[in-house]
């Protein structure tokens, strides 16, 4: 997998709607996973909000999510940088990770998340936000990430399981 430099939009409660405007503008498939998805909020008003969307059309990429109710939202200013890449991008991912975080502000630690790949979140030194994603080798063929975090909930839960 190639390193990829995506543009992420945020967005207050409107992510499904948006990134399906833009699926039907742009074609292509569209990926959505709510909060709910991978267990990541406790609030019940956030399970069916979109923690990430992902529209790929051809060479178009574009990213998505509702911003959590606890976290400020301002529109206008509701966008990201993101840098994606497989496992064997890992070492060019963290070296732009600690470039980009000398005398910025990280907001969320570049570590495992809750869907399996190592993420994290940063504002760098000329206020610009970046998202760091470095994807986990997909097991047993699975076909995205969110599969694969499905599958290992599954292993987990069957008998001898992961703990």
């Amino acid at each position: 997998m190639a390193v990829q430099l995506n543009p992420y939009l945020s967005f207050r409660d409107e992510a499904r709607e948006a990134m399906e405007f833009y699926h039907s503008v742009f074609g292509g498939e569209l990926t959505l996973n709510t909060f709910g998805d991978f267990h990541a909020s406790e609030s019940s008003a956030e399970v069916d909000k979109i923690m990430h969307g992902r529209l790929v059309a051809g060479d178009l990429h574009l990213m998505g999510a509702d911003t959590p109710n606890e976290m400020p939202f301002e529109a206008g200013t509701n966008f990201a940088v993101s840098l994606s890449g497989g496992p064997e991008d890992d070492a060019r991912l963290r070296g732009y990770w600690e470039a980009l975080a000398e005398d910025g502000e990280v907001a969320l630690a570049l570590e495992p998340s809750p869907w399996g790949d190592v993420f994290g979140m940063l504002t760098d030194r000329f206020g610009v936000q970046w998202m760091v994603d470095i994807g986990r080798p997909v097991p047993n063929g699975a076909a995205s990430a969110a599969a694969a975090l499905a599958d290992a909930d599954a292993n987990a839960d069957a008998p001898g399981g992961a703990d």
